[in-house]
This record gives structure tokens, sequence and C-alpha cells, in this order.
């Protein structure tokens, strides 16, 4: 079975958000590290969560 897309749009809850933000946050940074390694190549990201703090990857070689 296959599933449909899913339209983006915002999370009302705060803690559904917060939760979602949390799980996506973590697979985005080893998606970041993943194409540091597999393309040799130097990454940057920077992620601001929704209360403000700070969440950052670099590579370096």
């Amino acid at each position: 079975m296959v599933r449909g897309k899913t339209q983006m749009r915002r999370i009302e809850n705060a803690t559904s958000r917060q939760v979602t933000f949390s799980k996506r946050r973590n697979g985005l940074l080893k998606k970041a590290f993943e194409l540091s390694v597999l393309c040799d190549a130097e990454v940057a990201l920077v992620v601001f969560s929704p209360r403000g703090k700070l969440y950052e990857f670099a590579s370096s070689r």
C-alpha cells in the first residue's frame, strides 16, 4: 500500500510540535554528517528551535 502525500502545515499543538522538532532535528543532523562522509564535502548546518536554542553541525576534514 502506498502512502499519500501529506500536506506540510504548522503543528498547532505546542507539545507535539516540540516532540516533532526534536525527532526531525536528530535525523537532519545525521543526514548532514552522512553527506559530509559520503561525498567528502564540508557541510555546515545551523538550526534554531522554536524556543530559540541553537543546534549546529560542522564537518571538518
